[in-house]
């Protein structure tokens, strides 16, 4: 395929332009390593072109501290870029079953009520909804709604989520969807994370 050069033209009625910055679904899903981090790389892309971003964190730790949250806050403080605002809303690992889980239920809906009221105010360009695959594979907030909200956002608002075992009819939503596989991990033999890959 040429570089830049689409291997179908739909009939559509849009111009190439009109076409081309169309706004996006994305899904990065599957058991691999990756799907935040990519994300977050989007982010900084959105940040260099300008865009208010908002990150909105889904089930993991309030309190755990990644790096590409560092990162992004002090690019969105620097005046170059587009602003980032980041929202917290889990208690605990997406992983692991905590006593707290109706307490982390409630959060995710509360989380997802914010986000249905900023893409109805367009509040921003790019949305990076991190872990939000969790609370819809876990029953906690509607796919239904989901889709229905994401199909009817007004203006050119991107949304970026993230998280294993994304739900089927966001996939079919979605207009991009990576699937990230794992081949190795150094956790298979017996190392934790460490700084600086992991957070």
């Amino acid at each position: 395929m040429p570089q830049g050069q689409p291997s179908v033209v739909p009939d559509d009625g849009l111009t190439t332009r009109q076409r081309r910055n169309r706004p996006l679904v994305v899904v990065h899903t599957g058991v691999g390593k990756g799907k935040s981090t990519a994300a977050f790389g989007l982010a900084l892309r959105a940040w260099n072109q300008g865009w208010p971003i908002g990150v909105f964190q889904f089930v993991k730790s309030a309190k755990w501290k990644v790096g590409e949250e560092n990162a992004l806050r002090v690019l969105g403080a620097s005046g170059e870029g587009g602003s980032v605002d980041w929202h917290k809303m889990g208690e605990g690992w997406s992983w692991v079953q905590r006593d707290a889980q109706m307490d982390n239920e409630e959060k995710a809906r509360e989380g997802w009520e914010q986000v249905k009221r900023d893409l109805a105010a367009e509040t921003y360009r790019l949305y990076v909804l991190d872990e939000f695959a969790y609370p819809m594979h876990w029953g906690w907030v509607d796919t239904d709604e989901v889709v229905e909200v994401l199909r009817e956002r007004p203006g050119t608002q991107h949304v970026v989520i993230t998280g294993r075992n994304a739900p089927e009819k966001l996939v079919d939503l979605a207009d991009l969807v990576t699937d990230m596989s794992k081949v190795k991990h150094p956790m298979d033999a017996g190392q934790k994370g460490q700084k600086g890959i992991e957070w």
